[in-house]
C-alpha cells in the first residue's frame, strides 16, 4: 500500500504541448494515462494506491473530457480530502498565433471549432479553461518552446533535488560474435586486449570474477584505455542530459562478452554510480554456459 501518492493532473489549451508533457513523465519515471474520463479519476486513484510502486501518477485531461470542467470543484474536494494524496495541476498555454501556427501546420481540427474558424475555438477553450488556469499550482507558457526546452521545463519543475532517474545510463558488456546490440548510442571495442579466454584457469570464469577482472585491468594498455575512456565520457554526459535524453547506452564489446568487456563494463559502471543513475548489465555473459548446458 502506497503511503502518499505524487498526482499530476496535466491539462491546458488544446496543442499547447500536452503529448510530450505526458511523455516527459513517462520518462521520469510516472504512471501515465491520456484522456482520463473524470468521473473515474477518483476511482481510479484508489486503485492504483493498493498496487505498490506506483507512487507518482501523471493524468491528461483536456477537451475531449469536457464534463470535467464542470466536475472540477467536486474532484478537486475530493482529492483535497484525501491525506495519501499530493496532487499539482500542470496547465500548459500558449498564445492564440501560436496556437493557430500548430493547428496549421498539424492540419488538425481544434475541437470547439470543428464547423468554424481556428480561432474562435481557441477563444471558446480559453472561456472554458480560465478557471482550471486559476487552479493550477504549475503554469507553463510552451510560446516558442521546443519539445526539448518543455521536457527541462517539466523536468526542473517536477524532479526532486536528488531524482537524477530522467537520464539513466545504460552500461552493458557484449560479445562482438553475437552482434551489436540494437539500442546502443556509443560502442566500444576491448578485443585488442589479451583474452582471458585462452588461459584454462579464468577460461569458465566472467569479467566479475575477481582473477578475471584482476587479469584484464593489469595490463598497462589496458588502464590507459581506461582513462582515456573515462576522459571521453565524463565531458560529454552532462551534455547527453541537457539535450533531453532520457537513457545512454554505453555498449562495451569483446569477442565474447565474457571476460574483457564484462570487465570495463563493470568497472565503468561503478566509477559512474557516485554521480549518474547508472545500470550495469552483461547481455553475453551467460551464454556460452547457456550453450555448454544444452549441449
Amino acid at each position: 500500500m502506497i503511503e502518499k501518492m505524487n498526482l499530476v493532473i496535466v491539462t491546458g489549451m488544446s496543442g499547447a504541448g500536452k503529448t510530450v508533457a505526458i511523455q516527459s513523465f513517462e520518462d521520469l519515471g510516472y504512471f501515465t494515462i491520456d484522456n482520463m474520463p473524470p468521473a473515474l479519476l477518483p476511482k481510479f486513484i484508489e486503485l492504483l494506491q493498493s498496487i505498490p510502486d506506483n507512487d507518482k501518477v501523471a493524468v491528461v485531461v483536456d477537451m475531449r473530457s469536457r464534463s470535467f470542467f464542470a466536475e472540477v470543484p467536486s474532484i478537486l474536494d475530493q482529492l483535497e480530502s484525501n491525506n495519501s494524496i499530493d496532487y499539482k495541476i500542470l496547465f500548459l498555454d500558449a498564445t492564440d498565433s501560436e496556437l493557430v501556427a500548430r493547428y496549421k501546420e498539424t492540419r488538425r481540427a481544434h475541437p470547439l471549432a470543428t464547423e468554424g474558424r481556428i480561432l474562435e475555438g481557441i477563444a471558446k477553450e480559453r472561456e472554458l479553461l480560465a478557471p482550471l488556469k486559476n487552479f493550477s499550482q504549475n503554469v507553463i507558457e510552451t510560446t516558442g518552446l521546443s519539445p526539448r526546452k518543455l521536457r527541462q521545463a517539466i523536468s526542473q519543475e517536477f524532479l526532486g533535488s536528488s531524482d537524477q532517474e530522467a537520464f539513466r545510463i545504460e552500461v552493458v558488456s557484449f560479445g562482438f560474435k553475437y552482434g551489436l546490440p540494437l539500442d546502443a548510442d556509443l560502442v566500444f571495442d576491448v578485443r585488442f586486449l589479451t583474452n582471458p579466454h585462452y588461459v584454462p584457469s579464468l577460461r569458465n570464469q566472467t569479467g566479475l570474477d575477481q582473477p578475471v577482472y584482476d587479469y584484464v585491468m593489469a595490463p598497462k594498455e589496458s588502464e590507459e584505455f581506461y582513462q582515456h575512456l573515462v576522459g571521453l565520457l565524463l565531458p560529454i554526459l552532462p551534455g547527453y542530459q541537457k539535450e533531453g535524453k532520457s537513457v545512454l547506452t554505453i555498449a562495451i564489446g569483446c569477442t565474447g562478452g565474457q571476460h574483457r568487456s564484462v570487465a570495463f563494463a563493470k568497472r565503468l559502471a561503478e566509477d559512474l554510480a557516485p554521480n549518474w543513475h547508472v545500470n550495469p548489465s552483461h547481455r553475453d555473459k551467460d551464454r556460452r554456459k547457456e550453450t555448454v548446458n544444452r549441449s
